[in-house]
């Protein structure tokens, strides 16, 4: 059964750049983003149209290829958690993740017992239909295999951080930059990037003294450098749409001058 590709970069110690799927419903995607040297792909559900049926095309796509996908749920409770992980999702990219205790209410979704309470959905695709394991194999292989990042979003999640980050389950961290903004209330502000920039330096201090890895949404080059440097080592730059725009859009004033 195919591993989590993910993981064991992160396990390694290596930098991995992806790009975040907005628009873009075809598996095929997949092919294209590995072909042109992105490492993941992260699905979004939260904000899209994205239906649990195009997830289970694109974790199927991703197992085949070895080419792995996150996917941000529009919540981050059992019910989607799940879902996906029944599909054949390794990585799952919690929102909005407010308290220890609500990480903790993930990392119990999410895995098996000892470790969790995930449910039994018996023979499926979160298996490739697998049956040269006993289902203990197989449960232990996906509880080492999922991959858990915890969005911190608001001013009262910082509050409790490092319970957060401490938890056993929550593989790594990241923030929201837009709504943790909303919520500090700086959001338009001209020193919005500076106060969400010493953020992520709070994000990234408590992964590393709690063993875990850290996430960070690049919107340059520049960006993605620099928390290269800082040490993050999932790094997710642009997305589908941006990237499509941007292109029609350089090549519109080319062409028509």
């Amino acid at each position: 059964m195919h591993g989590n590709r993910m993981r064991a970069g992160v396990e390694r110690g290596d930098v991995q750049i992806g790009t975040w799927v907005t628009l873009v419903r075809t598996p095929s995607i997949l092919m294209l983003l590995k072909a042109a040297g992105v490492d993941y792909a992260r699905v979004d559900m939260e904000h899209t149209a994205a239906s649990m049926e195009t997830i289970g095309e694109m974790a199927a796509m991703a197992r085949a290829l070895d080419f792995p996908i996150a996917v941000r749920p529009p919540v981050a409770n059992r019910e989607w958690i799940t879902r996906l992980l029944d599909v054949g999702v390794w990585n799952i990219h919690c929102p909005q993740v407010e308290s220890a205790k609500h990480a903790a209410e993930i990392v119990a979704a999410s895995r098996y017992a000892p470790r969790g309470l995930r449910g039994n959905g018996g023979l499926s695709a979160a298996t490739e239909f697998e049956t040269g394991m006993t289902t203990a194999e197989l449960r232990a292989f996906a509880n080492r295999e999922i991959f858990i990042t915890a969005m911190i979003e608001t001013a009262a999640a910082f509050s409790e951080l490092d319970d957060i980050a401490g938890m056993d389950g929550i593989d790594a961290l990241t923030l929201g930059p837009a709504d943790l903004a909303q919520d500090l209330g700086v959001f338009g502000r001209p020193d919005q990037a500076k106060i969400i920039n010493a953020k992520r330096d709070l994000i990234l201090d408590s992964a590393r003294r709690h063993g875990k890895t850290c996430a960070m949404l690049c919107f340059s080059p520049e960006e993605v450098q620099k928390w290269k440097e800082a040490g993050a080592l999932l790094l997710a730059y642009s997305s589908d749409v941006e990237m499509l725009h941007a292109g029609f859009s350089n090549a519109m004033k080319r062409l028509k001058g």
